[in-house]
């Protein structure tokens, strides 16, 4: 029980005795009354009448008594509850209405130690001058009067808010005020002084905390730079050496070389956004992203390992789900990269598909996409499902050992899509397989709905041969939304029963090396089917020698896109195999080279590469060495600016950290010279920044586009055709062009 509630009881006790007693007394006037007004009438029975007396006086004595065993019940009480406020370590006093003070303990008089004014009767105004002029509270920067008046107004309001005031010896107290129902003010100080301590320790040592979180962040991307540089030059020159003649245990060490360098900026790259997250520096960036595309660039990226492993992948890309929106490109990948580069990581046979959906959010105007990586991988128990989600986590057991990882990769994707208001789980099932889901809302670029695509009015029916189960429902799940009729066989034995005339067209599906579905389409023909048949393939490989022999109409690289599928079903139906000249080959051909001619001779497109490290040199004129260019190095970005007027090149690759002038300092001097001519010379970027906000950075300085080292020869060749003038011969050999 309260102390305040304590003493509203002793007070009720107290006026329940008064109450009492004024009965008593009534009831004795009434008595006295009577008596008067019978004492005519009953003179003849005064004998009666003394005894009824002497009764009364008995009662009104124990009356007497009663009052006051009751009135010593509350002095009792009185003082057992003075003596139970004197313990209190805390302050506690009485004011009335009038704010003048009833009382007070030890402890509240304490603070006003030697100051006799303050003693009940003592009015609220008077101590809070006493406060400031005795200079017992440390109002700091406040003028008195400001201070008092400030106290004066908030304990006049009906519920006065608590306020923490600092004594002169460095002590804080907590004045907690509280009004009573007639009026009075009970006003409760509370030594607050080691809490307030605690949290200035803690409050330090966040700041500690927080500077050593900035000197880590800086040392990551110091760390990143100083290691980006080296390993430029290690996965450079393995890429340049494995362009030469190499024999069989020649190649294999540089194999390993270039994988292992790239293994290593996989863990830099996690490492590096983990602590971008945790130091809450990653930003998104949003801008328009073809989700459609992304999904299939990521899947592309890890053919050759699935391939390798003999795993099939796939994406179920929803018909009249709309694939333009507006997120973060870069994340986004990410994300995907992470979660489907999982699936084929822990996958040793099977499928991996990647479904998407979507339901447009009339509240926002945006869609809610889903989406789900499937895979027949080796599951996660059920008791480690939360715990793949942490940081630097993956599932223990002596059976996976074998995967590499720095574990950060779902941590980090878990994160993003936190970041992107989404959510993500996970189903598993040990030993067969794992679905990672997760769920974004993005602005939708156009409709959020589209028309289904059109195909050729004729098909009706379609026969399916896949002898996988995931992608095998997935082909006719698009099928069948594209109005198909369709069935589907696993093996090529029952496929050749179902196979008949109303088939209109029939897709097999290419799993093994030795061309299993070229020779189930060769028994079809046999069999006397010509409708038309497709052939699905992770890479065109051996079914391209197969070309001669009318056995496929269509040729189709896995994964593929929802353009891809149409594309193949709108194609006019065959009456007979078809001959080579009337064959769609749907694998990713190389784009025509892009070659410029002009009635002159051509010159040879002029290069300027500025880079201080001698080894990075050396790797970037190997990566050049089988181009038609004029490249020209730069030591430093004061080299770089000089060459830029003598040299003139059409194009220049920039490095960032170099003495004298760095790249950006660089390229600001060349914008000048620009300015007053009037060209444009478009400058890369060769960066080993790779933390959040170098990017922004680096363009802002007036740079048209970046590289993140270690460089791959893949993109500067891109860059070189990209911005390689008219009046150049083309960069790169038809081989070249075509490998990069």
């Amino acid at each position: 029980m309260s102390l305040a509630n304590k003493l509203a009881q002793e007070r009720r006790s107290r006026l329940a005795a008064e109450r009492l007693l004024e009965v008593k007394q009534a009831e004795l006037f009434a008595a006295n009354r009577k008596l008067g007004q019978h004492a005519r009438k009953l003179s003849n029975e005064i004998v009666e009448t003394r005894a009824e007396v002497a009764t009364v006086r008995d009662e009104n004595q124990r009356v007497k008594s009663d009052l006051s065993a009751a009135q010593e019940q509350i002095e009792r009480v009185e003082r057992r509850l003075w003596q139970s406020i004197e313990t209190i370590n805390d302050g506690f006093a009485f004011y009335s209405p009038d704010l003048e003070l009833i009382m007070a303990n030890r402890s509240y008089m304490a603070v006003f130690e030697g100051l006799e004014d303050i003693k009940p009767g003592v009015s609220y105004v008077t101590v809070l001058q006493l406060l400031t002029e005795e200079g017992i509270v440390d109002i700091g920067d406040m003028a008195p009067a400001e201070w008092r008046q400030s106290m004066i107004e908030r304990v006049q309001l009906p519920e006065p808010e608590p306020v923490v005031i600092r004594l002169w010896n460095g002590e804080y107290i907590r004045m907690i005020d509280r009004r009573g129902p007639d009026g009075d003010i009970i006003s409760l100080g509370l030594n607050i002084t080691e809490s307030v301590q605690y949290e200035e320790k803690l409050k330090s040592a966040r700041e500690v905390a927080e500077a050593a979180n900035r000197a880590k962040s800086a040392f990551l991307a110091n760390m990143s730079h100083e290691i980006r540089t080296p390993m430029n030059g290690v996965v450079g020159m393995a890429e340049v050496l494995i362009d030469t003649d190499l024999n069989e245990e020649q190649r294999l060490y540089i194999d390993t070389i270039k994988n292992s360098g790239e293994a290593l900026l996989v863990i830099i790259n996690d490492v590096l956004d983990y602590s971008k997250i945790e130091a809450e520096r990653l930003l998104l960036h949003p801008a328009p992203v073809d989700m459609e595309k992304a999904i299939h660039e990521v899947l592309m990226l890890l053919q050759p390992t699935a391939r390798d492993k003999g795993i099939v992948l796939s994406v179920e890309y929803d018909l009249s789900l709309a694939s333009q929106f507006v997120g973060d490109p870069g994340r986004i990948r990410q994300i995907f990269t992470n979660l489907i580069g999982n699936a084929v990581k822990f996958t040793t046979q099977g499928a991996v598909n990647v479904r998407v959906g979507g339901t447009p959010d009339k509240e926002t105007g945006k869609v809610v996409l889903q989406i789900a990586v499937e895979d027949t991988g080796i599951g996660i128990p059920e008791d480690m499902i939360e715990h793949v989600f942490g940081e630097f986590n993956q599932v223990e057991s002596e059976r996976n050992r074998q995967f590499d990882g720095t574990g950060l990769g779902l941590a980090i994707t878990k994160e993003l899509i936190h970041m992107m208001g989404g959510r993500i789980w996970l189903t598993s099932e040990e030993g067969k397989g794992s679905t990672f889901g997760f769920e974004i809302a993005l602005a939708a670029i156009g409709p959020p709905v589209v028309e289904h695509p059109q195909i050729n009015p004729a098909l009706r029916h379609a026969l399916i041969l896949d002898d996988f189960d995931l992608t095998r429902g997935t082909m006719r799940h698009k099928l069948e939304g594209l109005g198909l009729k369709v069935t589907a066989c696993s093996t090529a034995e029952r496929a050749l029963e179902l196979l008949d005339e109303t088939v209109d067209t029939f897709i097999v599906a290419q799993r093994s090396k030795d061309a299993d579905g070229l020779s189930f389409a060769a028994d079809a023909r046999a069999a006397g089917y010509l409708h038309q048949i497709i052939l699905l393939m992770p890479v065109n490989g051996s079914a391209k020698a197969d070309l001669q022999t009318e056995t496929v109409d269509i040729i189709a690289q896995e994964p593929f896109t929802r353009a891809d599928l149409t594309a193949w079903l709108s194609q006019p139906l065959p009456a007979r195999a078809p001959e080579k000249e009337s064959q769609h080959i749907t694998d990713a051909a190389p784009a025509a080279n892009v070659e410029t001619t002009s009635p002159n001779t051509p010159r040879k497109m002029r290069i300027l590469a500025a880079e201080d490290n001698k080894t990075n040199r050396l790797v970037f004129g190997k990566m050049l060495k089988e181009l038609d260019v004029d490249l020209q190095f730069a030591c430093d970005g004061q080299e770089a600016v000089e060459a830029y007027s003598t040299f003139q090149p059409d194009l220049i690759f920039m490095d960032i950290s170099m003495p004298r002038l760095d790249g950006k300092q660089a390229t600001q001097a060349v914008r000048r010279i620009e300015a007053e001519t009037g060209v444009h010379v478009p400058i890369v970027a060769l960066t080993a920044h790779a933390m959040s906000g170098d990017d922004r950075d680096i363009l802002d300085a007036g740079l048209d586009r970046y590289l993140t080292k270690p460089l791959r020869k893949k993109a500067i060749i891109s860059e070189i055709v990209a911005y390689c003038p008219d009046d150049a011969v083309a960069p790169c050999p038809d081989e070249l062009d075509q490998a990069g």
